[in-house]
């Protein structure tokens, strides 16, 4: 009877943790990029474990994905096939990030924090373009202000106005 007690504990508090760490799994991959050392230090820890650990998931999900988009039989292989390369490519960059991330400079080889493409680049929205008639600014000032309610450029400050007292 104890033992069955002692495994509900740590069902209930493994349950309890799970989603404190699926929220923080992205300031956790943000954290073993960064040129700070003590950042980065538990940022590849971090990143390290949680990869080592959900490596299994990208199977899960390839599996369900690619059957969803394909053939029954033939989307369920593929799935297998691409999740098992992702897991195995999660696992290495896991192990690779907990064996060396006490080496400065050093950020290890990033997996995507997304199980739907272990490939993908983490910073989408950075390389996003812009609509056509948009160009970059030349200067922090240069806005597009064709569009209603778009940003205007800040007004000059202009001297106070001089009160005249009796």
């Amino acid at each position: 009877m104890k033992r069955i007690s002692g495994i509900g504990v740590v069902i209930c508090t493994a349950v309890m943790l799970q989603p404190p760490v699926w929220a923080a799994r992205t300031q956790v991959h943000e954290a073993a990029e960064s040129q700070q050392y003590g950042r980065k230090f538990g940022g590849m820890i971090g990143r390290g474990a949680l990869n080592a650990v959900t490596c299994f998931v990208d199977v899960i999900v390839n599996i369900v994905n690619e059957t969803k988009a394909g053939p029954p039989f033939v989307g369920t292989l593929t799935g297998v096939a691409k999740g098992t390369g992702c897991g195995v490519l999660r696992l290495g960059s896991g192990a690779v990030d907990l064996v060396t991330f006490w080496v400065p400079g050093f950020n290890g080889f990033p997996v995507s924090d997304s199980y739907e493409n272990c490939l993908a680049t983490t910073s989408m929205a950075a390389t996003e373009t812009l609509p056509p008639g948009y160009g970059q600014p030349v200067s922090r000032w240069d806005v597009p202000t064709a569009e209603p309610g778009a940003a205007q450029a800040p007004v000059e400050e202009r001297p106070a106005k001089k009160t005249w007292k009796k």
